[in-house]
């Protein structure tokens, strides 16, 4: 089958299009033709070797982490698919590869694909759909009448969480371009902060959640916004001990990460606030969650770009320009 594949770490040009082997099918997997599949920031770090550490993967790898298809077949212990379904899933981290023809995954990562989107608009959702379900469901337990800050609203992580937040009954603030801000909006913040004109840090004061997905300045700024208690959650790093245990990470590791972490735990405490760091994990059953939201028009997909299967590395090249407003998408069938 055709694939993406990484060779070497750190090397742009190390991406190609080749024929790798299609891929096993266990008891519990199922095998899915790929239609179209989505670029993340994820994808980008991984070929630059960056959570090699966290993830060692074996080289060549196939690349992808977002897929929306059709199976076409099951092992013999599935149960809740069959071959014909229209799904959608992030694949487990471990079995990543959906800029391929093929992949197979565990049933319990798939759910359905929500039936009033096309294959790519499903593409589009899952990377982004669980990482703002487990920042705020889960991790923040995000509840009606807080107030939650969102940077970077009108990335494709952002998109997803501005609605989700405001699903839950929160009050929602934003960071932004000026070109953005009536797409932020529309999808329903409260507050937004155009950071080219305005310093976030300055404007907002006693919110319960900031979702972090930028840098080490905007991290130890966003400590400024909370109120006592309040929980600065990072999609971007550093990674802490927490999620070392949670990947099963050995104790050199463990402490590395308790080290790379220590800064900003020991600021966060000062201030009277948590840190935490999330790494979004495959989950199907979340998954149909948030197929329920879509069907329900309370969630919207927002895609910026779709690019031919051929031009992959052209739809890279294009989401790291970071101008992209919610999704790049790749059309495989």
């Amino acid at each position: 089958m055709k694939a993406f594949v990484v060779e070497r770490y750190k090397s742009k040009s190390a991406v190609r299009l080749g024929e790798m082997p299609e891929p096993e099918v266990r008891d519990d997997d199922v095998l899915v033709q790929v239609h179209a599949a989505s670029l993340n920031q994820l994808d980008s770090k991984i070929r630059d070797g960056e959570f090699k550490l966290i993830l060692p993967y074996r080289l060549p790898l196939i690349l992808g982490n977002d897929v929306a298809g059709v199976v076409v077949r099951v092992g013999s212990k599935v149960r809740r698919f069959k071959p014909g379904d229209a799904v959608y899933a992030r694949p487990h981290q471990d079995r990543i590869g959906t800029f391929a023809e093929f992949i197979a995954m565990n049933e319990a990562d798939v759910a359905l694909k929500p039936k009033n989107l096309t294959m790519e608009e499903a593409a589009s959702i899952p990377v982004v759909g669980l990482t703002a379900w487990q920042v705020l469901i889960e991790r923040a337990n995000l509840k009606q009448g807080q107030k939650v800050l969102i940077h970077a609203g009108s990335g494709g992580v952002g998109t997803f969480a501005i609605q989700l937040a405001k699903h839950i009954g929160a009050t929602v603030a934003t960071t932004t371009s000026t070109a953005n801000v009536d797409l932020v909006k529309s999808l329903g913040a409260d507050v937004v902060i155009d950071y080219k004109k305005e310093d976030f840090e300055k404007v907002l004061s006693g919110y319960d959640v900031v979702l972090n997905s930028l840098g080490k300045d905007t991290l130890e700024k966003s400590l400024k916004v909370l109120k006592p208690g309040g929980k600065l959650i990072s999609i971007s790093g550093p990674p802490d001990v927490a999620f070392a245990k949670q990947n099963g990470s050995n104790w050199f590791l463990q402490q590395a990460m308790r080290l790379l972490s220590f800064g900003i735990r020991q600021k966060a405490k000062h201030h009277g606030v948590s840190y935490s760091f999330v790494f979004m994990r495959a989950n199907g059953e979340q998954l149909s969650k948030i197929t329920s939201l879509i069907e329900a028009g309370i969630i919207r997909q927002v895609m910026d770009r779709i690019f031919p299967f051929e031009a992959t590395k052209e739809a890279w090249a294009y989401l790291e320009t970071g101008r992209a407003k919610g999704k790049v998408v790749i059309k495989v069938i």
